[in-house]
């Protein structure tokens, strides 16, 4: 029964110390690889990082009588939710995001946030659907320059016979660039978008559209706004310009290599239901492409619309191949306008283009918790250092290494040789959470705050309560006068019921205050609750099973003093009266446990006798 005891023992034991094991093993590759670190990252509070104010901008009915934008509470209130959302999202744990003045918003995000990170705060992410009406390879603006080099090129006679009509057309073609070449930028717009030259720029269609793929869309001031357009300079590509919803307007390709005039819009981004990133699958079996791409679902409304625009530009596809171009556009700039092969009723729509999984996963997070309710432009980006600094969490390790002194001498002082097995569970869990905090921030950017620091201290307490529970359940069936294999089990049985009744309450507590609260309460919550779980652990895969290998231990086993396990120290009556003038001494007396344990062992061994 002592080695049946054992080998059930051991391996909770054996599965604790592999699982310590593989952390240590997939920590050390991971900084080997140069992914991952061996030291905790920190929050804003210990490390400093990032912080970015956020100005609103003048949009359309939002102006006031002072020209400032006006911004409402809910509107604010609304924009940091959704910054929140996204931040969260994307992996960046501890960032502050708090409203300035009743204006502007300030986000403070921990350490060094890639670009991806960034362009969740600055962007509004306003998705529309539009029709393609238009496009040019010519993404600069208008010029005299380009028109002067144009003029030289058709000032060289082509060698060869000429027609007529040629001649007169290079010649025509001559002068209007020699004329355009001595005008400004806003001229030679104004001189090449005049159609009906009456020396003013219309902002009217000249006929009634049939639909948004009808070309009379594109009016004088369209024209004048495409040949004006600069889609060479990236940092104008996205300004989150902002567009009217029921007009032609003329924009730019993300990667600055096209330039469209687009139709009124389709579909409002906010007929989107989810976006989610992933791989591009292809072909009959659904190989992956190996690129990456974003894919959306519409809701109800949007399946509808998005089927009739996909019927409409499909009927182009054969006639006018330009004109069944779909444009997606976020901020103000075409990320995707991928041609029409078929009438979509799904619901559903991709979006592929240059994309790696940070930029897709980036993409799909703004579009899943939808647009901000304002547009705003960066006031201001700067670094910033530790709001507490490290002079705090140096005060804070030596509370937590006073504390777990304190409870060292405690432990060493009450249960003598037992604290050895307290002192190395101690030691298991400072590894177990030390490894759990690092790995959570290389996986999932979880980073230590002070607050998450004190809760690491409080659990050096949750975890020696633990102990005392069972240890003092064993002591309890000790002074009962049960030999100590009977009284560890029996104890055991007893104490992991308290053991997990008060965890649970520790874990209730710190789901419901992450839950409710925000910033450093939710990383103090975050720490208490998962070193409440490193407890749980602890106590059943590395206390319990030690204890029970320890009574092989002669010391321990047969409660020498000192151990922790002495009858006569823990008040053990010596002798007992047993009637009729006779007394018991204490290796002869049998418990009530001593009793219930051997009726559970005679149960067992003829179990296996019946087994054999």
């Amino acid at each position: 029964m002592a080695d049946t005891r054992i080998k059930k023992a051991r391996r909770p034991l054996i599965v604790f110390l592999t699982i310590l094991v593989i952390a240590a093993i997939t920590l050390g590759v991971g900084s080997y690889l140069g992914k991952a670190s061996w030291k905790p990252k920190l929050a804003l509070d210990l490390e400093g990082g990032t912080q970015l104010v956020l100005t609103p901008t003048a949009t359309e009915g939002k102006v006031a009588k002072d020209g400032r934008t006006e911004v409402t509470n809910e509107d604010l209130n609304q924009a940091i939710d959704i910054i929140r959302q996204r931040v969260d999202a994307s992996g960046v744990s501890e960032a502050e995001i708090t409203s300035q003045g009743g204006q502007n918003i300030v986000v403070s995000l921990p350490g060094k946030p890639s670009e991806e990170t960034l362009n969740l705060v600055r962007k509004s992410a306003v998705m529309v659907f539009r029709s393609v009406l238009r496009d040019s390879h010519q993404v600069a603006a208008v010029s005299p320059k380009a028109f002067e080099e144009q003029a030289k090129q058709l000032a060289v006679t082509p060698e060869g016979p000429q027609k007529p009509e040629e001649t007169a057309q290079r010649l025509a073609a001559l002068k209007q660039a020699e004329e355009l070449s001595k005008l400004s930028p806003e001229e030679i717009a104004t001189r090449l978008a005049d159609e009906n030259h009456d020396g003013k720029i219309s902002d009217t269609p000249a006929s009634a559209p049939k639909d948004n793929s009808d070309p009379a869309w594109i009016t004088e001031k369209t024209l004048y706004d495409f040949y004006l357009l600069d889609c060479s300079d990236p940092t104008k590509l996205n300004d989150n310009r902002i567009e009217p919803d029921d007009k032609a307007i003329a924009a730019c390709g993300s990667e600055g290599h096209s330039k469209y005039i687009l139709s009124p819009v389709d579909i409002q981004g906010s007929e989107i239901k989810n976006a989610t990133a992933g791989l591009e699958h292809s072909g009959p079996n659904g190989a992956t492409t190996g690129q990456w791409e974003v894919v959306l679902e519409f809701n109800s409304k949007g399946t509808d619309q998005f089927t009739q625009v996909s019927q409409r530009l499909f009927n182009l596809k054969a006639t006018d191949p330009v004109r069944s171009r779909f444009a997606i556009m976020l901020d103000g700039v075409v990320i995707s306008a991928p041609s029409m092969n078929a009438v979509i009723s799904g619901g559903s729509a991709q979006i592929t283009g240059n994309f790696n999984s940070k930029s897709a996963t980036a993409l799909a997070n703004q579009l899943k918790f939808g647009s901000l309710p304002l547009t705003f432009k960066v006031e201001s980006e700067q670094q910033i250092s530790a709001t507490l600094g490290s002079d705090h969490l140096q005060k804070g390790l030596w509370a937590g290494l006073i504390g777990l002194l304190l409870v060292i001498v405690y432990l060493a002082w009450s249960y003598h040789g037992l604290a050895l097995v307290a002192l190395g569970s101690l030691l298991m869990a400072a590894i177990s959470t030390y490894l759990a905090v690092v790995l959570l921030g290389w996986q999932m950017g979880y980073r230590l705050s002070l607050p998450g620091v004190t809760g690491l201290i409080i659990s050096i307490g949750i975890t020696a309560d633990s102990f005392i529970v069972y240890f003092e359940r064993i002591r309890d069936e000790v002074r009962d006068g049960a030999n100590l294999v009977n009284a560890v089990e029996t104890g055991w049985e007893h104490a992991k019921k308290t053991i997990l009744i008060s965890d649970a309450v520790n874990i209730l507590a710190a789901v419901i205050l992450y839950v409710l609260a925000v910033g450093g309460v939710q990383g103090f919550a975050f720490t208490l609750g998962l070193t409440t779980l490193i407890d749980l652990a602890v106590i059943f895969m590395f206390t319990h099973p030690i204890l029970v290998m320890l009574l092989k231990v002669p010391f321990f086993g047969e409660g020498r003093k000192w151990s922790g396990f002495d009858a006569e120290t823990l008040g053990a009556t010596p002798t007992i009266y047993a009637g009729r003038g006779r007394v018991r001494a204490p290796h002869e007396r049998r418990s009530i446990a001593d009793r219930r344990a051997e009726r559970k062992n005679e149960a067992e061994s003829a179990n296996e006798e019946e087994a054999n």
